[in-house]
């Protein structure tokens, strides 16, 4: 099933619609809790922090939204309120211990230096995700009329990709390689993602 034709069919049901933006609310909020992990203790950047507040800001954001759908749904981020829980939960985490698994290998990367790096190209191919997912959501949004936007997350998504590509750079003459490395990582977990939100939805 093509990415908007699932939303589609998860915006078409308000509970579901809901799990959806509790879902993504639960995402976004691991990611900047995985940011704010990866900070040196007295070395902590401007735009680390910048990232790290904008992610919480999304997934406040997505969290507010479901209100939007005129019932009282998904007041935590419980299993029950989400779709796909186990995938969804762990996603970043699994990402994480992979790209950690290919920086030690390649790179003999370890300590602070290994969570920083492991930072930069986690973040990337999530923006590099981002980039994709939210335009197709909105659009769905926009063909269902629902009162429902993330506009400005896809806004500060785009934003997000150009500063992690200037980071990447001074990481690394051999960036992009890595960068592809990690991309490439993210892009099975979000097949199995997707299959188990398909799947599920079968259900609903």
């Amino acid at each position: 099933m093509e990415l908007k034709d699932l939303f589609s069919k998860l915006i078409s049901n308000n509970e579901t619609h809901a799990r959806l933006l509790n879902t993504l609310s639960l995402m976004e909020n691991t990611g900047a809790r995985k940011i704010s992990a990866c900070e040196h203790k007295t070395d902590v950047t401007l735009i680390i922090l910048k990232h790290a507040a904008e992610e919480h800001r999304h997934a406040y954001y997505l969290k507010k939204q479901i209100s939007k759908l005129d019932g009282g749904f998904c007041p935590t981020y419980s299993d029950e309120y989400l779709l796909s829980p186990h995938h969804s939960r762990f996603y970043l985490n699994k990402l994480d211990v992979d790209v950690c698994r290919y920086l030690k290998n390649e790179l003999g990367l370890s300590g602070q230096e290994l969570r920083f790096a492991a930072y930069l190209l986690v973040t990337y191919a999530i923006e590099v995700r981002a980039d994709e997912l939210y335009p197709y959501y909105q659009e769905a949004l926009d063909e269902a009329g629902s009162k429902v936007n993330v506009k400005s997350i896809i806004l500060e998504e785009e934003g997000h990709l150009e500063e992690m590509i200037h980071q990447l750079k001074n990481f690394s003459a051999d960036w992009e390689t890595h960068a592809q490395k990690a991309v490439q990582l993210e892009l099975d977990l979000f097949k199995d993602w997707i299959a188990a939100l398909n799947n599920e939805h079968q259900l609903v």
